[in-house]
Parts: C-alpha cells; sequence; structure tokens
C-alpha cells in the first residue's frame, strides 16, 4: 500500500471499479508527470486536493490541515485483459459524504486540466 495511506484509518472500505476511460486519462497524466506524488487542485471543487502516486489517488481537505476524505487505491490494473475495461481498485472514504463526490472528483481529474498546487 502507498505510503499516502500509511496510518489513516477509513470510516468505510468498498471495492469499486473505476471506469475504463477516466482511469486510463488520469494513469497518462501521472507518467507524464516527471515527480511524484503530485498535488493537484480538484476542478470544481474548491478546498480539495488530490495528492496522486502510482498506487494511491488520496483526496484532501486543504482547508482543514489536509484532513482525508476519500482514495483510492489497489489499483487491478494488470489483471484487465483490455484498455477499455474497468479497473477494479479499493475506495477508501474517511468523511461521511465523501461518497456524494467521488464521481465527480474522478470526471473532474480526468476531463480538466490539473492545477498543481505547491507542497
Amino acid at each position: 500500500m502507498s505510503e499516502i495511506l500509511e496510518g489513516l484509518k477509513p470510516l468505510r472500505v468498498r471495492p469499486k471499479r473505476i471506469d475504463a476511460e477516466c482511469y486510463n486519462r488520469i494513469r497518462v497524466r501521472l507518467m507524464r508527470t516527471r515527480r511524484l506524488p503530485v498535488r493537484v487542485a480538484v476542478p470544481g471543487h474548491p478546498g480539495l486536493e488530490m495528492i496522486l502516486t502510482d498506487d494511491a489517488w488520496l483526496g484532501v481537505d486543504a482547508h482543514r490541515n489536509d484532513l482525508p476524505i476519500i482514495a483510492w487505491s489497489r489499483f487491478e490494473a494488470k489483471a484487465r485483459t483490455g484498455l477499455r475495461e474497468p479497473v477494479p481498485c479499493r475506495l477508501s472514504l474517511y468523511h461521511t459524504h465523501a461518497g456524494l463526490i467521488m464521481g465527480s472528483v474522478l470526471e473532474a481529474l480526468a476531463g480538466g486540466e490539473w492545477e498543481n498546487v505547491e507542497p
């Protein structure tokens, strides 16, 4: 498991599948990044920032001392037989309402331009 998730205790953990197009777009952007982890602001979600590594994507509330909100990890991309198949992963929810934003966060990361945040 990624170091960015060490010591964090989620409220709930669920198996999830990320749409292939969304996963692939985010992964391509990460592969083009020269330094990991990368921290980006999420378009359309003020205060929400994502800390992205190869093996985990952690969403934090930057206005509340990086309080964890949501995380995707344990991606099983190698198990799929084609690039158009969804990617199984683990979804960890650290906030009671995190499930309400999970879809829009992934869409924002896959769609718009990332705004890098200085550490």
